[in-house]
């Protein structure tokens, strides 16, 4: 069984096996990456000492562990969340910021470009986004091989989520038109650079080089840029019993950014832009950091000559 075969078996299957059941196998299977100590494991805890440098190597070890749970946590949500009653979404997220600094804007027709970290379940905070909030529109990379991003972007669409390919044509151009249709939420996921284009940044005191996307489209369509924080939370009482699990996520909306001054050069407010959503979101970062689900190289230093070979089925951005 090649590896979208597995997936698409997974979504179609997963949803048959009592949700106990499931949370233990996913939780097993964790522990087991866990201890075998691999590449994506490592790779998971030299990003956490990066932005977690109080923390000794066993501290890191350990924390790697709770991280590894809560990527498998993500992946387990995912092959069952097209299962998921509405009721039983609604209770599984809690969202902070949006009632402040999001919703009059979008429901009188805007549009808000939203810088995302690989943080939480973006999925699940997508299908209450587009159930709830506002029409949203994303962008997916590529995975390999076609099938696996062919069976991504059905499942995503199944949540009311509308997915553009990255590097697919004009992506932006794409993005842009579809923000001046208005009253749509375009979340990116953009902690990570995967053109080469992307933009350097100072995150936890280190050189990264993260997506250039929001900042982008904030300007090029004139839309404001805020970034969106998202981890795990254990549900109790009731609210545990109506969303049939014990883990919920927050959706954490941040302020808008203050846009740079026009008398800039471009580059310069893209780069002012981008430093401001990665200086929020590094402080989600480092407050949840077992809920950042990085397990390839984000920082300058770790990158060397070479990038990054294209996204594979580890890589669901």
């Amino acid at each position: 069984m090649n590896v979208a075969s597995a997936y698409t078996f997974a979504w179609r299957n997963a949803t048959k096996i009592p949700e106990p059941v499931l949370r233990g196998l996913f939780t097993l299977l964790a522990d087991i990456t866990w201890l075998r100590h691999g590449k994506s494991v490592r790779r998971m805890e030299a990003n956490y000492a990066r932005v977690r440098p109080e923390l000794d190597a066993a501290a890191v070890r350990r924390l790697s562990r709770v991280g590894m749970r809560s990527y498998m946590r993500y992946f387990r949500e995912a092959f069952t969340l097209q299962g998921v009653s509405p009721e039983r979404l609604r209770a599984r997220v809690r969202v902070e910021g949006y009632d402040e600094h999001i919703r009059a804007f979008v429901d009188g027709g805007g549009a808000v470009s939203l810088a995302l970290g690989h943080l939480g379940n973006w999925d699940l905070a997508g299908a209450y986004g587009s159930r709830y909030l506002a029409n949203v529109l994303t962008v997916a990379e590529r995975l390999k091989p076609d099938e696996l991003f062919d069976e991504f972007v059905r499942f995503r669409s199944s949540l009311g989520i509308k997915v553009l390919p990255l590097g697919n044509g004009d992506t932006l151009g794409a993005l842009i038109r579809g923000a001046k249709e208005g009253s749509k939420l375009i979340p990116l996921l953009s902690d990570r650079d995967l053109t080469s284009r992307g933009i350097e940044v100072d995150l936890a005191g280190h050189r990264a080089r993260v997506a250039a996307g929001p900042a982008l489209l904030g300007l090029d369509a004139d839309v404001p840029v805020h970034s969106v924080g998202i981890n795990y939370e254990r549900l109790r009482g009731t609210r545990r019993r109506a969303a049939g699990t014990p883990w919920g996520i927050v959706i954490r909306f941040h302020p808008p950014l203050p846009v740079p001054d026009a008398g800039l050069p471009r580059d310069e407010r893209i780069r002012r832009l981008t430093q401001g959503w990665v200086d929020q979101l590094t402080a989600e970062i480092v407050e949840h950091t077992h809920d950042w689900h990085m397990l390839q190289r984000v920082f300058l230093a770790d990158l060397g000559p070479a990038r990054e070979q294209p996204a594979d089925a580890r890589g669901t951005g």
